[in-house]
């Protein structure tokens, strides 16, 4: 089962951390088809969010066709979006990296920044798999 986290200090809304954490899971495979979603409840009582609010959540992923909502039972996962799993070795990679970047002295953002920009390079003006520069 997937454990939200929220970040009130990220800016971004809370619903859509939710929404974003969801997705992320289902491309790791740690949410499978068929997966039961934690309730409202259960996640206003760990993260101390509005019920609301995780049921907007949850409205977004369905209306996605990422999860489906049926009466009584909870909020279960419809279908994935995982090519790599959570063991896979470029994971591996990327895990030490970024141990080595934080041994040099990177803050968290000035990570996510410069693997953005090369995620931009990678996946955008028309580099699509595949493209070496």
């Amino acid at each position: 089962m997937v454990e939200y986290r929220i970040d009130r200090r990220s800016g971004v809304a809370t619903y859509v951390q939710i929404v974003q954490q969801t997705k992320q899971a289902l491309r790791l495979g740690l949410l499978e088809p068929g997966d039961k979603l934690p309730t409202a409840r259960e996640v206003v009582e760990a993260t101390a969010i509005n019920p609301n609010t995780v049921l907007k959540a949850y409205r977004e992923l369905e209306r996605e066709g990422l999860v489906e909502a049926r009466r009584g039972l909870g909020t279960f996962v419809r279908k994935s979006l995982g090519a790599t799993p959570v063991d896979s070795p470029l994971r591996a990679e990327l895990d030490a990296w970024t141990g080595r970047a934080r041994e040099a002295g990177l803050e968290r953002e000035d990570v996510a920044a410069l693997f953005t920009s090369v995620l931009d390079e990678h996946f955008t003006n028309d580099h699509g798999k595949g493209d070496e520069e």
